[in-house]
């Protein structure tokens, strides 16, 4: 049997090269629309991935005895020990165009859905009526009846099940390198997306083999070049701080993130260091204790509080404290799940005078909630991402998660409890630092 895979732009071209390869007779297994170039994930194009197999091993398409089941496995022609890095580089999608066609049995073929082969065109004319119209006509072939339909996925579905079995490392057997092995673990540790920690094995694999003479993979090179990859894709694009011409700050976030204790971190550096006549608006008449909370750290700070329940209620608070630089303004930690919910804070984000929104993270929650946290947030304006609680956790992979998924501005991070000390503009040098340095040695 053979097996071969396409890259094409449309079906229609993968079957023109399919029947000039394999001959009419060949089966499509798979079809999936993937993504090629590009650079982390970004300026890719479509193309679509279609893997053809027939049970003949006569070039050109050559037709032989019908098949007896496309669940045959192929048998490697000879067994292979290593592979040169290029074929690494591809499996840790690096580009490699020039290996595509010398590796094409051993690619290994991802979970994808079951595909019927094409029927055959409605068009096709049917055979004439007695026994002079039996055979085909000579120069043209009757089509053939496709096997039943179970039959044919439960051959596919086992042909995909040994496939997989052949995937590139266990077919080629490729030696992978150690200092690569151990740069990709600690990032997958520190909860980075897996398909962004393959991008960035595959470039420095790329820049491995660029030089003029290929660079030996060292724990240095490859830390050197993970680093080199993360500081240009982390480079801020504003200012962090709270704008000099802000007039209203508002903090928003899910519940138990520390909004309320951020922000007076905050005032009191506006206050003691800044001399900014500072003032706190808060809306989280939810949580029990919330306003007396805040408006012990106002009692503090000597700063005016204003307590709004509604909308309604915003006009008269800004006018109570119109002679304020700046607001603080405090929302209700609410069910982020909670579509409407989380839309009640449109109305309180609508003020006069120019404002800014941070959303307010917790470092200890997963990835997975607070992708959903800022996708229902993204909804309203957003300006830039606070991160609290760096003090309970060792994983800030997710940071650089958010910047790819969302590409908000980054701007204070907390690394405790004590107001005002514990607070911080964030140091992506030192956060990336974090991410790469080893945490197995304590």
């Amino acid at each position: 049997m053979r097996v071969k895979r396409y890259v094409v732009d449309s079906m229609p071209d993968a079957l023109q090269k399919i029947r000039t390869d394999l001959g009419k007779d060949a089966v499509i297994i798979n079809t999936k629309e993937i993504r090629s170039g590009g650079f982390l994930g970004m300026f890719t194009k479509k193309k679509i991935e279609v893997i053809a197999a027939t049970d003949t091993a006569s070039p050109g398409g050559t037709p032989s005895a019908a098949p007896s089941g496309v669940a045959t496995m192929p048998k490697p022609a000879a067994p292979v020990a290593t592979a040169p890095r290029s074929s690494v580089a591809s499996a840790y999608g690096a580009s490699a165009p020039q290996q595509a066609e010398r590796h094409e049995a051993a690619l290994s073929f991802p979970d994808v859905p079951d595909v019927l082969p094409p029927a055959p065109p409605a068009s096709a004319p049917r055979a004439a009526q007695g026994p002079a119209a039996q055979a085909p006509a000579p120069t043209q072939a009757a089509p053939k009846k496709a096997p039943a339909d179970e039959d044919m996925l439960g051959e596919l579905r086992e042909m995909k099940e040994m496939m997989k079995k052949l995937s590139l490392h266990q077919a080629l057997q490729i030696p992978s390198d150690p200092a690569v092995e151990t740069i990709e673990q600690r990032l997958l540790e520190q909860e980075m997306d897996p398909l962004l920690v393959k991008q960035l094995m595959g470039q420095v694999l790329e820049e491995a083999e660029a030089a003029d003479e290929p660079k030996p993979l060292t724990e240095a090179f490859v830390l050197a070049s993970v680093r080199r990859q993360l500081i240009e894709f982390m480079q801020p694009k504003g200012t962090k701080a709270i704008r000099r011409d802000t007039r209203i700050a508002h903090f928003v976030g899910p519940t138990g993130v520390g909004k309320t204790t951020t922000i007076a971190k905050l005032a009191a550096e506006q206050v003691l260091k800044h001399h900014r006549k500072v003032g706190f608006i808060t809306s989280d008449t939810y949580r029990i204790a919330a306003v007396e909370q805040l408006k012990t750290y106002a009692t503090i700070l000597n700063v005016p509080l204003e307590v709004v329940f509604s909308p309604l209620d915003l006009g008269k608070a800004f006018e109570n404290l119109k002679d304020r630089d700046l607001i603080f303004m405090d929302t209700a930690g609410r069910n982020f799940r909670n579509e409407m919910y989380v839309s009640e804070l449109n109305a309180l984000l609508k003020s006069g005078g120019q404002s800014e929104t941070f959303l307010v993270l917790s470092l200890t929650t997963k990835y997975k909630d607070m992708k959903v946290i800022t996708s229902n947030f993204s909804k309203f304006k957003l300006d830039k991402v606070l991160f609290t609680k760096m003090d309970e956790t060792d994983s800030f992979g997710a940071i650089v998660n958010l910047i790819r998924d969302f590409g908000l501005q980054t701007s204070y991070i907390a690394n405790g409890q004590n107001v005002p000390d514990d607070i911080e503009e964030l140091d992506e040098l030192r956060m990336i630092d974090r991410i790469l340095e080893d945490n197995n040695h304590e």
